[in-house]
């Protein structure tokens, strides 16, 4: 049975209150924006609509998150392997994520920060991807997953560590008595954050492909059947009410 929007819109409110009152809320939440490509296909759109309709979309998600309490939003725009594809349909996309970044910037509302590696992306993106998150806004933690695969970030933190102990001129000896899980998450793109505690993915997909692989050791996951650009608030307190539900042991 189809429900009308009186009846989601009951429907919500009684799933946002039995959150509320449950007491067991993820901080930070990270989410596969998955979909856009197969969403646009299915309505006879081209990529460049779907990849559109997914980064509006994107507002809506933080303010739900907001509604709820979590302090911390990643939200993977954008991957290493996803650099592969053809120039035609790149370029479009990269153009959106930059227009999207813009935009939440001149919003205001969010605390932007990028993660990945921006040097994988032409100069001229990935200076107007600084540029858009430079102010510092205020509210919600949101990191931008731009050019990020998770393989490639804890390559980039190993170095990171080796290249600042080799600035203070400590021996290879002496690194690598040093070298730990701490050391490494130090050099993280997330250091200083806590660690997701809810990973969402849409479009039916159940892999992570790399996402967060660092931090996410102790993550709950919840995989939705919605193509991202149909991905709804209903969705996502179900998303929630199913990290309320489970006994986290933590590797215990």
């Amino acid at each position: 049975m189809r429900l009308t929007a009186p009846l989601y819109r009951a429907y919500e409110g009684r799933l946002l209150h039995s959150l509320k009152t449950s007491g067991r809320l993820p901080r930070h939440v990270g989410v596969i924006l998955d979909g856009n490509r197969r969403w646009a296909k299915q309505s006879g759109a081209t990529a460049a609509e779907g990849h559109r309709r997914g980064a509006d979309r994107i507002t809506e998600l933080l303010e739900w998150s907001e509604e709820v309490g979590v302090q911390v939003v990643t939200l993977w725009m954008l991957s290493t392997d996803n650099l592969q594809r053809e120039e035609a349909e790149l370029r479009p996309l990269l153009e959106i994520i930059v227009g999207a970044v813009d935009g939440l910037a001149r919003d205001g509302r969010w605390r932007l920060q990028l993660v990945g590696n921006l040097d994988l992306l032409p100069s001229d993106v990935a200076d107007r991807l600084k540029a858009a998150a430079s102010d510092p806004g205020r509210g919600l933690h949101v990191n931008i997953a731009v050019a990020y695969g998770g393989r490639t970030e804890i390559v980039d933190a190993v170095r990171s560590f080796l290249l600042t102990n080799a600035e203070d001129g400590r021996s290879l000896d002496d690194v690598a008595r040093d070298l730990s899980m701490e050391s490494i998450a130090r050099h993280l793109y997330t250091t200083g954050q806590p660690d997701p505690d809810l990973v969402i993915r849409t479009s039916g997909e159940q892999r992570l492909s790399g996402f967060l692989m660092w931090q996410s050791a102790h993550s709950e996951y919840y995989f939705c059947d919605a193509y991202w650009p149909d991905f709804r608030r209903v969705d996502f307190l179900r998303a929630l009410r199913s990290f309320s539900q489970r006994h986290r042991r933590r590797g215990r």
